[in-house]
């Protein structure tokens, strides 16, 4: 038999067509023997074709295949641009948080530390044991020193975290618009694909239109984010040079600015100043009065103070404010107030005063006086080193040269990839728009090449029938 019966269904009608019959390279093959070649054969083999990462980089062959790794790698490998942009994203935005955080943080701390050395001034304007209190012309500088330093935190504060929360939102909303392109992109491909594979060739172009302008969007925020790129090199470059020039007012300022120099200068002599002054006050006390037997008609110093000698409070700066070195005999500010509890004497009121009934160079009221002075002189003399750095501004250079070494590095690479792959992604659809209307025209051709070549063989054989069929 050379040819074969074939229903075909032509302009909404269905026909019988005799078509030559051609043998087919599985004639005569058992059903066992196809069973088994089914087994081995491979899936869209054309269609799977693709590098596979696990390989080499080879091409993978084995064809659709869900239990397959390599078939998973391969796959994968082809949306490598959406998970570049993904990853990218993610850590350029994690990095930038960090960042701006980290800022935010300095700066912060900065104006904790001047806060808390302004309270401590404060608290030096108090001090006072007996008739001895500090003198009038210190108790005005610090008047004077503290507006100056409120004055510097809340600009300090203000001006970082303005800064900061722009940069945020800028930020915030770049995240956001790249999102929404990441999955209008995988919407779109999707979408494309599966309405080029159904023929719905309106579709298709529309999804062309729809795809050009989106293209267009992608490559604009590719820019943005090579603009970015190059923001951020520029600016990692700027506070490398910064941090061997930190005196030089720079644009830098608006980023995390230094303190006033003026303020600091004047902070850090006023913390010396009182520090000085304050151990000054406590040393009179203890060497005029606590260290002396005075009689019993004496007044307001006789306290019926006695016993061992209360040793005094190591002064840490010189009457010119230098570094002084404690000498034998001194109590350091830390030790101080242990070192005293020894000396301290049990107390009797009379006529509304202390009296010692046991032996001791002070009593508890006077010690709680001297302690509080103290531990005042100790905090102020504590913010000196942080004073020193606040004038020479080392604690921004310190910021600057920590960003420049743990952040720089991953948020150049990372905005690098969100470009790179925006970049890939753009060009991936780009084609993938041309092959689209590619295949929706082939596929009618093939239609209409369909419909032609049968309409071709049922012409002949209607001829035939008719000259075959007999003549009345």
């Amino acid at each position: 038999m050379e040819a074969f019966l074939v229903f075909l269904e032509l302009g909404g009608g269905r026909e019988d067509v005799l078509v030559p019959f051609r043998r087919s390279v599985v004639e005569g093959q058992s059903p066992a023997r196809l069973l088994v070649e089914n087994n081995s054969f491979v899936l869209a083999a054309e269609r799977t074709q693709r590098r596979d990462p696990f390989n080499g980089f080879k091409n993978y062959n084995g064809g659709w295949n869900i239990s397959n790794r390599h078939y998973w790698a391969s796959v994968g490998l082809t949306a490598a641009p959406f998970f570049l942009i993904a990853a990218g994203q993610g850590k350029f935005h994690g990095s930038t948080s960090t960042t701006l955080d980290f800022v935010v943080g300095q700066a912060n701390i900065t104006v904790a530390n001047l806060r808390n050395f302004s309270d401590n001034l404060a608290d030096a304007k108090k001090i006072g044991v007996g008739q001895i209190v500090l003198p009038s012309p210190v108790l005005d500088k610090i008047d004077g020193l503290t507006t100056k330093l409120n004055t510097s935190m809340n600009d300090l504060a203000s001006h970082t975290s303005d800064n900061s929360k722009k940069i945020q939102d800028a930020l915030d909303s770049l995240r956001l618009f790249l999102i929404i392109v990441a999955a209008a992109m995988l919407l779109l491909a999707f979408l494309g694909f599966l309405f080029s594979v159904l023929g719905m060739r309106f579709l298709v172009y529309f999804l062309v239109l729809v795809g050009w302008i989106l293209i267009a969007g992608t490559f604009i925020l590719c820019g943005v984010f090579l603009l970015l790129h190059n923001v951020v090199t520029d600016t990692c470059v700027a506070m490398d040079e910064w941090v061997l020039h930190p005196q030089e007012h720079t644009a830098l300022d608006d980023i995390l600015p230094c303190v006033d120099g003026a303020t600091t200068n004047e902070s850090l002599y006023q913390s010396k100043e009182v520090t000085y002054q304050v151990v000054n006050v406590v040393d009179q006390v203890i060497m005029n009065i606590s260290n002396v037997n005075y009689p019993s008609g004496a007044g307001p110093v006789y306290y019926n103070q006695s016993g061992p000698l209360m040793p005094i409070l190591c002064n840490p700066y010189k009457s010119d404010f230098s570094n002084r070195a404690c000498i034998t005999g001194e109590v350091r500010l830390e030790d101080a107030s242990q070192v005293w509890q020894g000396y301290v004497c049990n107390v009797s009121n009379a006529s509304g005063s202390e009296i010692c009934t046991t032996v001791g160079r002070i009593t508890p009221s006077m010690y709680a006086k001297m302690t509080g002075a103290v531990n005042v002189s100790y905090g102020i003399y504590h913010y000196g080193p942080f004073l020193a750095q606040l004038a020479d501004c080392s604690f921004v250079r310190q910021t600057f040269r920590s960003i420049s070494q743990n952040n720089c590095p991953g948020l150049g690479r990372n905005s690098k990839h969100i470009y790179v792959g925006l970049m890939m992604v753009s060009a991936a659809v780009m084609l993938s728009l041309i092959f689209w209307v590619i295949y929706a025209r082939e596929r009618r051709h093939r239609k209409y090449n369909k419909q032609f070549i049968v309409r071709s063989v049922h012409t002949p054989l209607q001829e035939k029938a008719l000259l075959s069929s007999p003549r009345s």
